[in-house]
């Protein structure tokens, strides 16, 4: 079993930056590939990003590409998503997960474990 717990959460006005982070215990592997997700209101959850720990490769969601970075440090099994340039539409609750693969996957179906999730609210 792996445990992921979120933490960042905030209200940030349009335009602005946000630092997300997601810390795993339990079974957890620097090995593992570690995602973003995010679900708005009344959607289905997306994906934002991910990053594997072995080959260090991350994939971005065209819609966060060049505004959000994620990286990771494995010494302390944390997964950060630095956000910026932020608008109205990346209102949502932003979950970490964790899978298997060592290329990024992009859908829900292949990670395995998911923290609680963090809320991010972008204002005008």
């Amino acid at each position: 079993q792996v445990q992921l717990v979120e933490s960042g959460e905030g209200l940030v006005q349009a335009g602005g930056s946000l630092r997300l982070s997601c810390t795993a215990s339990g079974r957890a592997s620097s090995s593992f590939t570690m995602g973003w997700f995010r679900q708005a209101p009344g959607k289905e959850r997306e994906f934002v990003a991910a990053i594997n720990g072995l080959t260090g490769n991350s994939v971005y969601a065209n819609s966060v590409k060049g505004r959000f970075t994620i990286s990771r440090d494995n010494d302390k099994n944390t997964v950060y998503l630095q956000t910026s340039s932020l608008n109205l539409e990346d209102t949502a609750v932003y979950y970490c997960a964790t899978s298997w693969n060592i290329i990024p996957p992009t859908t829900t179906d292949l990670y395995f474990s998911w923290g609680q999730g963090t809320q991010v609210t972008v204002s005008s």
